[in-house]
C-alpha cells in the first residue's frame, strides 16, 4: 500500500473513533481482519466464512488478499508474506482491531490458546495452548500457558475460569509450580476432574465433556487436540468445529493474532472471526497488562528463574564470542528440535552468521538471511542439530 493510502486510512481510523464519540458508541465498532492466503480450500472457502460472520453485525469484516467477487471490504495484496506486514500495519495504527491469519510466525514465548466446541455436552474449552511456544523449557513453557489460558478466559467474560492440566509429561511439575503461585496469592480456580478420583490432573474424559474452562497442555499436544475436536467426522481434511487455534499470547505481544489453519473450514472460519471480535470486544491487551502486574507481585518470574536454576544445566559463555551485525532474516530453516532450538541459534551465531528464533505452522525454526541459508544448514546438520 501506498504512503498516501496509509493516511486515509489513519484518517477513516480517527472519523470512526469521533463518530462513535458523537453517537455514544465508543468501543462498539470492531473491524476484524483476514488474510485469503494459504488454504488448502481455497480464497473462496475464506471468503465464504468471513462473509458468515459479518452477518451477525456485530462487527465488521476487513479482507486482506487479493480481489474477489464480495461485498466485504478489501484490501489488495499480492502474497502471503505481503498479507502479513499489511496485516500487522494495520493492527498498529488500530484499523483493525484483530486479525484472523494462517502460516504466521510468532516470536518465542508467544503461543496460541486454541478453542473447540467439546462433543459431550457441547461446552466451549480453551486449550492453552495449541501453536507457538511459551518457552523453550517445558514445565516453564506449560506453566506460562496456564496463565496465558486464564488471561484468555477473562477476555472473553470468564472472570473465575476453572483450570486444569492434561495428563501429560510434566504435567505434576506444573501443578506444582500453579500451586505455589496461588499459595504467593495469585487467584487460581483450578477445576476437579469428572473421574471419582478428581484431582486437578485432567484425563481424556474430561476433554469430552469440558470438565474445566482452561485445558492446560504442551503446544504440540494441543495441536493435535486441536485437530482432533475440529475435523473428527470429516476424515482430517476438513475442520468443520471449533473457533481455530486463537490468539497469539505473551506479556510482550501487543497484537490479536488469531490463527487458523489449513484445513480449516468455513465454519471454523467464521468463528475463528468471532473469537477475535470477542478479545478486542474484553480489551485483551488491557487485562494481560493486569494479569502481569499481579504476576509480578506474587513472585511469578523469581519461581520461574528458581525451577531453572534448579532443572537446567546451564552452557558455558565463551569470552571471546562476538554477536554477528544484525541483519534482516527472510529464510527459515525447519526440523530443529524444540528442545535445542536456541542451543542450534546459538551455534549459528558462533560460527558467525546472525541468527534468530521463531515458530512456525509446522515447529520451531531459526530464521537468517537468504545469503547465510545454505551456510547456516551447513552448520547446522554438521553439528546434528538437523
Amino acid at each position: 500500500m501506498e504512503k498516501h493510502d496509509i493516511k486515509r486510512l489513519i484518517g477513516e481510523t480517527f472519523n470512526d473513533i469521533a463518530d462513535a464519540i458523537q453517537t455514544g458508541q465508543i468501543g462498539t465498532i470492531i473491524k476484524v481482519g483476514l488474510t485469503t492466503f494459504g488454504s488448502e480450500h481455497g480464497v473462496e472457502a475464506l471468503v465464504k466464512g468471513a462473509e458468515e460472520a459479518a452477518k451477525d453485525g456485530l462487527f465488521e469484516v476487513v479482507l486482506i488478499g487479493p480481489i474477489v467477487d464480495t461485498t466485504l471490504e478489501i484490501i489488495e495484496v499480492n502474497c502471503e508474506k505481503d498479507a502479513h506486514a499489511k496485516m500487522e500495519e494495520l493492527l498498529d495504527i488500530n484499523y483493525i482491531q484483530g486479525c484472523v491469519t494462517l502460516h504466521y510466525n510468532f516470536d518465542i514465548g508467544v503461543s496460541t490458546v486454541g478453542r473447540v466446541l467439546t462433543p459431550a455436552l457441547g461446552k466451549d474449552m480453551l486449550i492453552a495452548t495449541t501453536t507457538g511456544t511459551s518457552d523453550t523449557e517445558r514445565t516453564i513453557s506449560m506453566f506460562k500457558n496456564a496463565i496465558y489460558g486464564i488471561i484468555t478466559a477473562k477476555s472473553l467474560g470468564i472472570m473465575n475460569p476453572t483450570v486444569g492440566i492434561l495428563n501429560v509429561d510434566n504435567a505434576r511439575s506444573v501443578e506444582r509450580l500453579l500451586k505455589k503461585l496461588k499459595s504467593n496469592g495469585y487467584d487460581i480456580n483450578f477445576g476437579e476432574s469428572m473421574r471419582s478420583d478428581g484431582g486437578t490432573i485432567m484425563r481424556g474424559n474430561d476433554l469430552l465433556t469440558s470438565s474445566v474452562d482452561v485445558m492446560v497442555t504442551d503446544t504440540l499436544t494441543g495441536n493435535i487436540l486441536m485437530k482432533l475436536f475440529s475435523a473428527f467426522n470429516t476424515g482430517g481434511s476438513y475442520e468443520a468445529v471449533g473457533y481455530g487455534y486463537g490468539p497469539g499470547i505473551s506479556f510482550d505481544h501487543k497484537r490479536i493474532i488469531n490463527i487458523i489453519s489449513r484445513a480449516s473450514g468455513i465454519p471454523v472460519v467464521a468463528n475463528a472471526l468471532r473469537y477475535a471480535a470477542e478479545l478486542a470486544k474484553g480489551n485483551l491487551q488491557k487485562i494481560i497488562l493486569e494479569e502481569y502486574n499481579k504476576l509480578k507481585e506474587m513472585k511469578f518470574n523469581e519461581l520461574i528463574d528458581e525451577y531453572k536454576k534448579e532443572n537446567t544445566s546451564k552452557v558455558e559463555a565463551n569470552d571471546d564470542f562476538k554477536m554477528p551485525e544484525k541483519e534482516v532474516v527472510s529464510s527459515e530453516i525447519s526440523g530443529v528440535d524444540i528442545l535445542e532450538l536456541e542451543a542450534a541459534v546459538e551455534n549459528v551465531l558462533r560460527n558467525g552468521i546472525y541468527a534468530e528464533s521463531g515458530m512456525g505452522c509446522t515447529g520451531p525454526i531459526i530464521l537468517v538471511s537468504k545469503d547465510n541459508l545454505e551456510e547456516a544448514r551447513k552448520i547446522l546438520r554438521e553439528n546434528e542439530y538437523c
